[in-house]
């Protein structure tokens, strides 16, 4: 039998292979001008902003903080900044000037010995209890050592130069009694006003307007018309004094009825703010809960401690925290009314501030501002901490 030839024929195994691509590196692609202010149109709608803020704000900030490190002094084709250091504010605390700011420190007396020890033990207290609650912080507890040694360094300062004999508060005093008084007034009467606007009286619209008028007017010339007012021999008042047989009488010579003078002005003018914004509160206050509480036989003092307070305090302490720093800047009034007389009895420390800047005592001038401003600071951040952000927990919580 005849073999066959046989031809093996070799078949290589399948085999996959993937195939690798390297990505093309690609020039990136030009923006055009429009493109690129798409992408940035919020950050350069915000920059004008910016630059106004640090031209009228940081700028003259920076500036003022070495002029109250400096002294300014007149010099041949100018004028000449010699640095000085913390010495304006030596003067202003502890020197030649602590008159002016601090005023003339009166000996302590029983009474006022005993009030130091109480407000001591009170701010003390106060410590010791945030100290040992369980809301403690470190930044907190800072905040509330930096609020209790500014409380109770200006409740000694009050005690040394209004209570004790022989004492006279200085333009840093005058300023809290116009801040503490005039707030003080001006929320009690705006708030009795809102209420009273709120009742479905007639003609109600015509006092809201009305009552609306002082804010429109110029601190100035509220300044000129009170002085007006206050004109003892021929103002509208003078026949009245007459008639009672008062004899002389000027009231710009005693340093507190000039304040009170002061005062009366500043509330006729800012009393309408507080009206304005605690009326639109009381109107947006719950209706439902109102006629709940009318028709279980509330009275009016119960449904406004049980209804209307609670659910105006955060308008009303965020408006009293906006007069706060507006108050600490009265300057108008003491200025036309009195000139800060009889001799600095009326003086608040913008106007301390003008005095020394209008004699050219530019670094005293600036140190001032400092100091008006550490106070504000501590002030407003303090009220904020303690009544604003409070209100609007308990807000929160009740909703």
């Amino acid at each position: 039998m005849r073999g066959r030839a046989t031809r093996s024929v070799y078949v290589e195994p399948f085999m996959t292979t993937t195939a690798t691509t390297t990505p093309e590196l690609t020039a990136p692609q030009s923006v055009s001008l429009g493109e690129w202010i798409d992408r940035h149109s919020g950050r350069l709608m915000v920059l004008p902003a910016v630059l106004v803020v640090l031209a009228f704000a940081i700028f003259p900030l920076i500036i003022s903080a070495y002029l109250s490190l400096s002294r300014f002094a007149l010099a041949a084709g100018g004028f000449k900044l010699t640095f000085v250091g913390f010495d304006n504010f030596r003067r202003l605390l502890f020197g030649s000037q602590q008159y002016h700011l601090l005023g003339t420190f009166g000996a302590f007396g029983l009474v006022e010995w005993i009030l130091a020890v109480l407000a001591a033990a009170a701010f003390l207290y106060w410590i010791i209890r945030y100290a040992r609650s369980p809301r403690f912080s470190v930044i907190g507890m800072i905040g509330r050592l930096i609020a209790a040694a500014v409380g109770l360094g200006v409740t000694l300062l009050a005690l040394a130069t209004i209570l004790a004999k022989g004492g006279f508060p200085g333009s840093l005093m005058v300023t809290l009694v116009y801040v503490a008084l005039g707030v003080t007034a001006q929320f009690a009467l705006g708030l009795g006003l809102a209420l009273l606007c709120a009742q479905p009286i007639r003609g109600r619209n015509f006092f809201r307007l009305i009552f609306f008028l002082p804010l429109m007017i110029t601190p100035v010339g509220i300044a000129y018309m009170f002085r007006m007012l206050a004109d003892m021999e021929k103002g509208p008042f003078a026949p009245l004094r007459f008639a009672l047989h008062l004899g002389e009488f000027a009231w710009a010579t005693d340093p507190w009825l000039a304040r009170l003078v002061v005062l009366a002005g500043d509330t006729w003018q800012w009393t309408p703010f507080m009206f304005i914004v605690l009326l639109a509160a009381v109107e947006n206050q719950p209706r439902e809960q109102l006629e709940a509480a009318t028709m279980d036989g509330a009275n009016g003092w119960e449904m406004f401690c049980d209804i209307t307070w609670p659910s105006i305090a955060p308008a009303a302490a965020t408006v009293v925290l906006i007069r706060l720093i507006e108050a600490f800047k009265i300057v108008d009034l003491p200025n036309v009314l009195t000139n800060g007389g009889p001799g600095t009895a009326t003086e608040s420390l913008t106007l301390h501030a003008f005095i020394a800047w209008r004699t050219q005592q530019l670094g005293m001038s600036a140190a001032v501002g400092y100091l008006l401003l550490f106070v504000v600071t501590v002030t407003c951040v303090s009220f904020f901490s303690f009544f604003v952000q409070r209100t609007r927990v308990h807000e929160l919580e009740a909703r």
